[in-house]
């Protein structure tokens, strides 16, 4: 969050019951996409407008932005892959993508920033 929007914003821990963090084949960022699972992640909890705009811009075609549940009843935005299709049938793991794809990904996401800064501007 820091390389795309020059700040971490606050967050809080939440879980979304009927849906997983799924591994995506030839990426090594993850899908949610709808499962027999417990997704858990982090709330977002204060974007500014032009931040939602900026993240909508960089999210992959294959994500759409949809309002679920979590499992305390509160409500949340967040990107699905609705075509599960695109989803691998394993999860994706955190510990392997920061052990072997973190350090490159965060390079493309700041060239990436810099690209839309250059258009945007």
């Amino acid at each position: 969050m820091r390389v795309l929007l020059g700040r971490v914003p606050a967050s809080v821990p939440a879980s979304v019951a009927g849906w997983r963090v799924a591994a995506l084949p030839g990426r090594v960022y993850p899908a949610l996409v709808a499962g027999e699972a417990i997704a858990k992640g982090q709330l977002i909890t204060d974007l500014t407008l032009s931040e939602w705009r900026l993240l909508d811009a960089f999210e992959d075609d294959i994500y759409e932005l949809r309002r679920l549940t979590l499992t305390d009843g509160r409500h949340g935005w967040t990107y699905i892959c609705a075509d599960h299709t695109h989803a691998a049938p394993h999860d994706w793991d955190l510990d392997t993508f920061e052990r072997n794809h973190l350090t490159d990904y965060l390079k493309r996401c700041a060239a990436w920033r810099h690209r839309y800064e250059t258009r945007t501007t």
